[in-house]
This record gives C-alpha cells, sequence and structure tokens, in this order.
C-alpha cells in the first residue's frame, strides 16, 4: 500500500501534479491519514506539507493545516441536504470565519447546487455529488486538494467538466494532486506526472512528456 524507495517533493504552489497507473499501491489516504504510513507497526516514511512534518497527525489537523481531499465515489452524506452536505465542510476552525462567503463562491461556481440547495444529496446525478463533493472540500478553504478518481463513474461530457472545474480550479491558484486512471484527460492538464507501478515509480515528468512516451502510449492508450 505504500511507494517503496522512492521520495517525492511536496508540489509547489499552483501546480497540478498526477498519479496514474492501474492496481496503484499508493493510496491519497496516507496523506489524509498519516497514521497509515506504518509497516509492522513502525514508522516508515515521513510526511511533510508546507515545510510542517505532519507524519501521526490525526485527520482534523491535517484538514485544518489547509489539506482537502475529493475522495472517490464523492462520499457525500445522500440522506442531508446539498446546503447542509456544504455547511459541514466549512465546520473547520479555519474556514467557520469565511463560511458564507465560501458558500457563495460554491454556489457562483456551482449554480446547479444553488438551485438544488434544499433537495437531498443523495437524489442528484452523479455529476451534480461529483460537484457537491468539491465544493464541500472548497468550504474548508484548502491550500492543497487531492482528488482521487474524479472522473470514476461519470458521463464522457461529465468527465469532460470535471477536468475543466480541477483546471479552473488551479488557474485560480489552487495547488491540485490529482490520482486518476483517466490517462489522456489527466496528462493534458498535469504539470508533472508520475506513473506508478506496483507502489513503485516508473516514470516522471511533465504531463506533455509521459503523453508523447511510446512506453505509456502502448500500455495505457493502446497506441
Amino acid at each position: 500500500m505504500a511507494i517503496r524507495g522512492t521520495e517525492r517533493g511536496e508540489p509547489d504552489g499552483g501546480r497540478r501534479h498526477h498519479h496514474l497507473g492501474g492496481g496503484r499501491q499508493w493510496r491519497r489516504q496516507d496523506l489524509a491519514d498519516p497514521r497509515l504510513c506504518r509497516h509492522g507497526g513502525e514508522q516508515k516514511r515521513r510526511i511533510r506539507f508546507d515545510g510542517t512534518d505532519i507524519t501521526g497527525w490525526p485527520p482534523h489537523r491535517i484538514c485544518d493545516l489547509g489539506l482537502g481531499q475529493v475522495a472517490e465515489g464523492r462520499q457525500i452524506f445522500p440522506s442531508l441536504s446539498v446546503l447542509d452536505n456544504l455547511e459541514l465542510g466549512a465546520a473547520l476552525p479555519r474556514a467557520r470565519k469565511s463560511a458564507k462567503a465560501c458558500l457563495d463562491r460554491v454556489f457562483a461556481m456551482f449554480p446547479r447546487l444553488a438551485e438544488r440547495k434544499s433537495q437531498r444529496a443523495g437524489t442528484l446525478s452523479g455529476g451534480e455529488q461529483q460537484m457537491l463533493a468539491i465544493g464541500r472540500c472548497l468550504m474548508g478553504l484548502p491550500r492543497l486538494i487531492m482528488f482521487d478518481e474524479p472522473s470514476l463513474g461519470l458521463a464522457p461530457a461529465v468527465v469532460k467538466e470535471m477536468f475543466a472545474i480541477i483546471e479552473g480550479l488551479h488557474k485560480d491558484g489552487m495547488t491540485v494532486l490529482l490520482v486518476e486512471q483517466n490517462v489522456v484527460h489527466s496528462l493534458k492538464i498535469a504539470h508533472h506526472a508520475v506513473l506508478l507501478e506496483n507502489g513503485v515509480v516508473a516514470m516522471d515528468g511533465t504531463g506533455a512528456e509521459l503523453l508523447a512516451d511510446d512506453r505509456v502510449r502502448q500500455a495505457y492508450l493502446g497506441l
């Protein structure tokens, strides 16, 4: 479940980093909960965010430092309203004072959520639920967002929209760590990309470099 024998520097502000690979052993949960970064009960790795060693920190402290995540499968609260889901995202101490301004921003970014704010989240379409997951994350005022398979289970047109949203967040200054198996869309927007095979970094470089690499094209694109 870990990257073995490798060291990854933290993303520079405003960059998009992409990790790709089927059956990957690296998990973004290791950043969301560094207590998982253990083997046989012994700490084997260190995780630093913006110069701060967060190894062993509980998840709520990590989130309050500015690390946000949009989990695989969206992980919204289906029985709660859209508005309730968003307000839960602002429960972090760092975000409470800005909750109203953040909510206005999310509704401006996702007008469909504003239209459905009283609707139960579980009745939204897949694309709308992904928007809700992103909006809830933004309510916590993150400095870095980790996306885990944001295109999973979505229709092609919605996938294109999701990647446009991620690219738009970057243009607004957000640093993004993207874990995704949709190779073409991901590499087109990534500044830096890392290919993992069985937990080991097989290749890395700019998104454009990997997209043009014959090994990647043969293994992942069938070209």
